[in-house]
């Protein structure tokens, strides 16, 4: 069956659904499991009337944004120990998180990623954007989903 399954997750209820449904699939199948947080960079863009951060502020806020990631991923890492599922930790910077899935699903040679889906519809699918979606879409690695 599976031998490294990625799961990407962002700390929310769902999210940890699909964490916790990952964990046992990997117990099942003696699989490592890959946990993947995506920290956003800190936007940068300058609206007419905005004042710009300084850039120590900047780096002030990335840091706090990672350092939250790494005790997300501890957090999950702990849970899968429990479980007696090898496990490993990897944060990844990038604006674009359903690239940094699929890109980050290849190169640790995961050969499933699971990840939620929050299910929206309509006007707040397209305002909100679904990463799941551009994953689904995009990757040549299964993908399961969870709600």
């Amino acid at each position: 069956m599976y031998q490294r399954i990625l799961v990407a997750t962002d700390g929310s209820t769902l999210s940890k659904k699909a964490v916790t449904s990952a964990i046992e699939l990997a117990a099942t199948c003696g699989a490592l499991l890959i946990a993947l947080k995506v920290v956003p960079r800190y936007p940068q863009a300058y609206f007419e009337g905005s004042i710009p951060l300084p850039v120590e502020d900047i780096a002030r806020v990335e840091k706090q944004w990672m350092e939250s990631a790494q005790s997300l991923l501890a957090a999950v890492e702990k849970s899968a120990k429990a479980k007696g599922v090898s496990s490993q930790a990897v944060t990844v910077k990038s604006d674009v998180v359903s690239d940094a899935i699929i890109a980050a699903a290849k190169k640790h040679k995961a050969e499933l990623i699971v990840m939620a889906s929050h299910g929206r519809k309509g006007i707040k699918r397209l305002l909100l954007g679904s990463e799941t979606l551009q994953v689904l879409t995009h990757s040549h690695i299964p993908v399961l989903v969870l709600r």
